[in-house]
């Protein structure tokens, strides 16, 4: 039976200013769930966002409001070893609000799968790879500084993959920036960069076509994400992959999107998918449809990057790797044993559930009260 469903923020530094189009993060605020069972089991999920509501329509503080005060309720007594029933009720009553969605889902299935002793990949599917590669974004806007950070990578076989998030500046200097950092690291990495949406069409066909020149390997969301014609034209017109985002609120949006041969590439995210169950939806639309699969983030602490992990390790093709750098980018961790990141992959957890551990000291210090 879940007895008890509890919320937390937790607000973490950045090891360095996060720049985006759409924000500048210096601190990430985690958004943690706990479900506590009537047997002892506690499952744990996260519905962590980027910038308060510049990113998306959740915040940190409606997500906890929105558990606490409609979602929990809902939940309370229910059979604890049967989510996809107490997820099934959630989704009928509850309108929107998918990243609360997935932070609960993940902490149902993660007490699950502990009830079960099995890794939680084992409820989706099964894995099929226990290591990810893992790409870092350079977001200093500082082209030597960029380059500084991704040479300090490749030494330390960490990353060998490389995201630039542009999109502030005009296009020529955004263009400049990416490829410098493309020219200084050679063949020795992949370099691919994300607009966050800030390109009007016309500038997309500008900048894109400069940058595949230039060997840059993909474009993230380019344009609006509800301008999907021109996405899909983006597609047509250029050989470098194209790939959907922000456009991607789960499986409705990725066949959508699919219908009109949209992207080359799906950037898979369990929160925007509404959660894990909805986010093998996606994956499985992106493959009938013959689209690549990446792992994407919203710069998850530990939880939400390994409950990513464990999905992202039941796909049969990753063909665009996975950016499940989250964790890396913050100053404090929340888990007694951090993930591990070796010889440039993410080491997908085996314990049961998630295969990470809560350390409650370091939650309690670090939660806002």
């Amino acid at each position: 039976m879940i007895e008890k469903i509890e919320t937390f923020l937790v607000d973490v530094p950045t090891i360095r200013p996060h720049k985006l189009s759409v924000a500048t993060m210096n601190t990430q605020t985690l958004v943690l769930v706990r479900v506590l069972c009537a047997d002892g089991i506690v499952g744990w999920g996260e519905a962590t966002t980027i910038g308060g509501l510049n990113y998306g329509e959740e915040s940190p503080e409606s997500i906890k409001t929105n558990i606490d005060t409609y979602i929990a309720p809902l939940l309370s007594g229910m059979d604890a070893s049967q989510p996809a029933k107490a997820m099934a009720k959630v989704r009928k009553a509850i309108q929107g609000n998918r990243f609360a969605k997935c932070a609960l889902e993940t902490a149902l299935l993660d007490a699950q799968a502990r009830r079960l002793q099995v890794p939680l990949s084992e409820l989706l599917g099964g894995r099929v790879r226990d290591a990810l590669p893992v790409a870092w974004t350079l977001a200093s806007g500082d082209t030597s500084k960029d380059i500084a950070e991704a040479e300090n990578m490749l030494d330390l076989r960490r990353h060998r993959i490389f995201k630039l998030k542009i999109g502030l500046r005009p296009v020529d200097d955004d263009v400049a920036h990416v490829l410098a950092i493309k020219r200084a690291l050679g063949e020795r990495a992949s370099v691919r960069v994300d607009v966050n949406q800030a390109w009007s069409e016309m500038d997309a066909v500008r900048g894109i076509a400069r940058l595949e020149a230039g060997g840059i390997d993909l474009v993230e969301q380019p344009v609006k994400a509800d301008n999907r014609a021109a996405l899909a034209r983006l597609k047509q017109r250029f050989d470098v992959a194209i790939m959907a985002d922000e456009a991607l609120h789960g499986p409705n949006d990725a066949m959508a999107l699919a219908r009109i041969d949209g992207a080359d590439v799906y950037a898979v995210k369990i929160t925007q998918s509404g959660g894990l169950l909805p986010a093998l939806e996606v994956a499985t639309v992106a493959r009938l449809a013959g689209i690549g699969l990446y792992g994407g983030t919203m710069l998850e602490g530990g939880i939400g990057t390994a409950a990513t992990a464990q999905v992202c390790s039941t796909f049969p093709e990753l063909a665009w790797d996975t950016e499940l750098f989250g964790p890396l980018l913050l100053t404090q961790e929340v888990l007694r044993e951090p993930l591990v990141y070796r010889d440039f992959m993410l080491q997908v957890p085996t314990g049961p559930g998630l295969g990470v551990e809560i350390d409650d000291d370091k939650l309690h210090a670090m939660q806002r009260h």
